[in-house]
């Protein structure tokens, strides 16, 4: 015999035990429920069917009301009591509101729509970042481009991605070239380029913003080659400390390198400088 079995207690031994009846407890067992309580299950049961009714938007308030109309008597704090209990909440979903960057997002115009040949210098800046592995961490660094020359007017690095540094490289770029023509500054849709800060330093009569398309890396494909290009030439073959000597090698790239000695077949086999040089001999 399983210990199970042995010790099972029959229901007819705790009654003997407790000088209870079988026939009072079977009796007690199977008896009907009481009038209140009938009624309450009732209110319940109504309640579910009207919030069903409702597909499942009426609230306590309403149900209320709705009962009312049946006849029913019940106060909203019962309804909404025995609403808790069956676990029965009303479904509504807020309003949608554009957020302040989708509002702004809206509004961002893509101005360059890839002409990424302009006849002339100072006509079209593109600028970006890329981050660059250090074994502090990532730093950042900032440019902008002259599509004109393919020339990196300016150029920031900062180990911390925000505003500050986007903002520092478009002010030295400015410094950096007169603002005689109209000119068109593209950017992807990063927060440092839709911020209110980006908008206050590039607010110029010259000056018009322009935006790639959402999911549209390709509309500032030069930028974003010339950061593919730094590392795969130059930073890739270093393991880089931190901030300073990252800054240091890119210095070396860009300033040393890249616009003064590196040839483009952009450019006609020119460097970036000799090529601006060459279109200031023509135009003079």
């Amino acid at each position: 015999m399983s210990y199970e079995k042995k010790h099972e207690v029959s229901v007819n031994s705790v009654l003997k035990k407790l000088s209870v009846s079988s026939s009072g407890y079977y009796s007690w067992k199977n008896r009907e429920k009481p009038s209140r309580e009938l009624e309450r299950e009732t209110i319940k049961e109504e309640i579910k069917e009207i919030y069903e009714k409702s597909n499942k938007v009426y609230g306590a308030p309403k149900i209320t009301k709705e009962l009312e109309k049946k006849g029913r008597c019940v106060s909203q704090k019962t309804v909404s009591k025995y609403m808790k209990a069956m676990d029965l909440r009303a479904i509504w979903v807020r309003k949608y509101k554009a957020s302040r960057r989708e509002k702004v997002e809206d509004e961002l115009k893509d101005i360059l729509k890839r002409e990424f040949n302009p006849p002339m210098s100072n006509m079209v800046w593109v600028t970006d970042i890329t981050y660059i592995y250090t074994d502090k961490g990532f730093v950042y660094l900032s440019s902008v481009m002259d599509l004109y020359s393919r020339k990196i007017i300016s150029w920031e690095v900062s180990d911390r991605l925000t505003v500050e540094i986007v903002l520092r490289t478009i002010n030295k770029a400015k410094s950096m070239r007169k603002l005689d023509r109209a000119l068109i500054i593209h950017s992807d849709r990063g927060s440092q380029y839709t911020s209110g800060e980006y908008e206050k330093v590039t607010s110029h009569p010259q000056i018009s913003r322009s935006y790639s398309r959402k999911g549209n890396p390709w509309d500032n494909a030069v930028i974003e080659s010339f950061h593919s290009l730094i590392k795969r030439e130059w930073l890739n073959r270093y393991r880089i400390r931190d901030l300073s000597e990252a800054r240091g090698l890119i210095f070396e790239y860009i300033e040393t390198f890249y616009n003064t000695r590196r040839i483009h077949s952009h450019c006609g086999m020119l460097s970036p400088d000799e090529f601006e040089k060459k279109f200031k001999k023509y135009s003079a």
